[in-house]
């Protein structure tokens, strides 16, 4: 493969990566909405404990990510079915449950920062912190990209005599 050839190469993939984070981010923002409405909505109306509405809003938003990243960050991507998929998807994202409430638990019980205000930028910190690893567990292990398709062979011509 040439230089040129290599660059364009890296340039389509810089691009198809910026693609992906821009289709996660879209589907991510939609979540962090519903995570941080249902939180919130949670909180206003019931007594529950900071921490469990958060895991609550949560699994929420969980289920309204899988199906936009299924069907819009990933609809691209091999479907290993839900034998593969959905556990690694469940797993994946019980993990980031776990580091998102961590930190809010941290902060309400460690710190003592329950206020509203503080409860939810916690709340949204944890959601950054773990989104980093949502992207790279989601994109690694559960929709997994397609092989690339090979080139097809180039055909040879036929000798003039024939």
């Amino acid at each position: 493969m040439t230089m040129p050839q290599q660059v364009s190469v890296l340039a389509e993939r810089v691009r198809g990566l910026a693609r992906e984070i821009a289709k996660f981010g879209a589907v991510g923002g939609l979540g962090v909405l519903v995570n941080l409405g249902v939180f919130n909505l949670i909180r206003h109306v019931t007594d529950l404990q900071v921490v469990r509405a958060s895991v609550m809003a949560t699994v929420v938003a969980i289920i309204t990510n899988y199906i936009g990243f299924r069907y819009f960050t990933y609809r691209d991507r091999a479907r290993s079915g839900s034998s593969r998929e959905l556990p690694l998807f469940v797993a994946f994202s019980l993990i980031g449950l776990v580091i998102e409430n961590g930190v809010l638990y941290a902060a309400t019980y460690g710190l003592g920062w329950d206020g509203r205000l503080a409860t939810n930028v916690f709340k949204f910190i944890g959601i950054g912190t773990a989104t980093v690893f949502r992207f790279w567990s989601y994109r690694t292990w559960v929709f997994k990209a397609l092989p690339a398709a090979a080139p097809a062979p180039a055909l040879e011509p036929e000798p003039a005599g024939k």
